[in-house]
Parts: C-alpha cells; structure tokens; sequence
C-alpha cells in the first residue's frame, strides 16, 4: 500500500494575517531573499499544489526557477520540476494559464461535475482525475502517494491551506510573516473559520524561528501537541 506525502503547507502573510490585498495587482509579501528560499523548498519536492482560485489569481508558473537546483534534481533521476497539481471542484480552468506551459507534469484534481465541465480543455495540458461528487483531501493524498509523491508542497490559497489544517493532514507549516498590515476585509485571508482538531486548547510545536531579511520564518508542526501553559488557579 502506497504511502501518502509528507505535507508541507507554505505561505507568506501580512502580520493581520492576509495573504494578499485587495487590488487586481498581486501584493508581494516575500522579499528577494524569501522567494529564492521558497525555490529551495520547491526543489526539495516531488509536486507542488495549489487551488484554482490562486492559480487565476496570481497566474504562476509553479516551477524551480534555478538553474543549478534543476540540474541537481536531475543529476538525482528527479523529473526538472515537480509535478504541478491544481485543485478545482468547479473545474473552471482557463487553459491559457502559465502553469500548462511552463515545464513540469500536470494534475488537475476535480469532482465529477467538475470534470464533465472540463471536457477536453486541457487535453495535452494536463492529466484530469475525478475524486467523486466531492473533493476528499485524503483521496487525493491516497491517488499521490500511489503516483509516487513523497512530499507535498502546498502554495494556497487559503481555502486550501484551512482544508489541509481542518483536515489534520498537514506535517509541516512554513509561515513567512512579513512587516505588512493590510486591513481590508475584502482581501483573502490565510485561513477561514474551521473545526480545526484539537480547537484553541491545543497548541502546535515551533519547530524553528528564522529571520529572512525582514520577514520572520515560523516553522510549525500541527500534528505535534505541546502541553497547553498551566494557568493556575486564581482566588
């Protein structure tokens, strides 16, 4: 029986905690330093996800941008780029998106709905795959695991990001916080409301705390419980 991936969930946010604002212009969180960390990240894994609202979004290309972390990959009988999966219940995909063109086998995890809809869009762009009336997370961790994905980069947004975390199918979270506050409502946000496991009693473990120029790396592992602080009793 085929392994599920380890999950890395990535993101990089606004010190209230958004993702982006609320303009057409992408807001660009990271500086230079972080991008070419995320690069490294992306390097390190076998495929890379993201959901449909984020790939319309922000349009990436989902790729390693470096040359020599390419070349490693393939030195170690890697493919050049991880393969690039996209999530969309609706499967309203435009075809003329980066992330079809731009190197790298392509994933498109949808329900049947979804599927239907798509037709033959993106015949010769990427592989469609039904998980059922909805989309089931573990489903698509199980049909990974069986392609021989062994860890997971997840990019977003952030319905996808509550859906992994709800789910307690995150190992790994790398929070990028950088030295920005947005305030609009409007504006998405890195998680949604959820029942998350364990709810506000429970308390992931910092793994580690780096500082990126001026952005601040948390590195969280939500399936590690640490004691919750002993209050005390208060007369």
């Amino acid at each position: 029986m085929a392994h599920r991936p380890y999950v890395l969930l990535s993101a990089a946010v606004s010190v209230d905690g958004y993702l982006d604002d609320a303009s057409p212009d992408r807001l660009l969180l990271s500086n230079p330093e972080d991008f070419d960390r995320v690069d490294a990240v992306r390097a390190d894994c076998d495929a890379i996800l993201v959901g449909a609202n984020t790939l319309r979004r922000d349009n990436p290309r989902l790729r390693v941008a470096d040359e020599g972390r390419r070349a490693r990959r393939v030195a170690a009988g890697k493919p050049e780029h991880p393969v690039k999966v996209v999530v969309s219940a609706s499967g309203e995909l435009d075809p003329a998106l980066k992330a079809w063109r731009h190197g790298g086998d392509r994933l498109v995890y949808t329900t049947d709905a979804g599927a239907a809809r798509l037709g033959t869009t993106l015949s010769g762009l990427a592989e469609v795959v039904s998980l059922g009336a909805d989309i089931s997370f573990g489903a698509l961790l199980d049909d990974l695991g069986r392609r021989g994905v062994a860890r997971l980069m997840v990019e977003g947004g952030g319905r996808i990001h509550t859906a992994f975390l709800s789910a307690g199918l995150a190992d790994e979270l790398l929070l990028a916080v950088a030295p920005i506050l947005v305030g609009d409502p409007d504006a998405p946000r890195f998680l949604h409301p959820a029942g998350y496991p364990g709810g506000p009693s429970r308390r992931m473990e910092l793994a580690d705390l780096t500082r990126v120029g001026d952005v601040a790396l948390l590195r969280y592992l939500p399936k590690t419980d640490v004691p919750k602080p002993d209050r005390g009793v208060h007369a």
